[in-house]
């Protein structure tokens, strides 16, 4: 496979690579590219550095891919994550993936914003989600060189992403709250969304329709 330096990572240099870095760039806002564009790099440095045997390209197309439903205008039906890894599990099939291939992007994708359990799949899905909570939440950022990643950084700023990704989150809990009771953006809405309430999962076993 051939390769090449993308600020200063070594990148797999493939078509399906290319047409995916265009594909997050048309759906994704600058600020959004770029965070998917890191996350890529922060996940193949960490596979890098801890010598963890992995599928290139599957890393790249899954964090490329993670967030392109992720905006201001999101309706659902729903997650975010589910609908975003639909669309990229499409893409990896006509793309000419094979399907075990797909299936590692699709959960790279649907379990991106849930760590304890995509830390704990294949080194891919493993991996993307590693790169992804590096670049919002900072972990295991001291795995890799400061060096490193103020080079990364540098050439894929974060525009701002903190506070715009704050603002896309809180338009899911206003808009579709049913979409936030089993996952983090009920974080957001709970302390930014006025009239924000989530139904308690305690509530939802002791009211189950059976008799004990």
């Amino acid at each position: 496979m051939d390769s090449r330096a993308l600020a200063g990572v070594t990148v797999p240099d493939t078509p399906i690579v290319d047409r995916a870095l265009e594909y997050a760039r048309q759906r994704c806002e600058p600020y959004l590219f770029n965070h998917v564009v890191r996350s890529w790099l922060f996940a193949t440095r960490l596979g890098q550095l801890q010598d963890i045997p992995h599928d290139a390209e599957v890393i790249a197309v899954g964090t490329l891919l993670h967030d392109i439903t992720l905006n201001e205008r999101f309706a659902g039906p729903r997650r975010f994550e589910v609908e975003a890894a639909d669309l990229a599990i499409r893409f990896a099939r006509e793309s000419g993936f094979e399907e075990r291939r797909a299936r590692l992007i699709w959960d790279s994708v649907a379990l991106n914003s849930t760590p304890s359990i995509g830390l704990y799949k294949e080194a891919e899905v493993a991996l993307c989600t590693a790169g992804i909570c590096l670049d919002v939440v900072g972990w295991q950022y001291n795995r890799i060189p400061r060096e490193e990643v103020e080079r990364i950084v540098a050439e894929f700023p974060r525009l701002g992403m903190k506070q715009r990704m704050t603002r896309c989150f809180c338009h899911i809990a206003e808009v579709k709250p049913e979409l936030t009771y089993d996952n983090f953006v009920r974080d957001f809405g709970e302390r930014f969304v006025s009239g924000y309430k989530a139904p308690s999962a305690a509530d939802s076993v002791a009211n189950a329709p059976f008799q004990e």
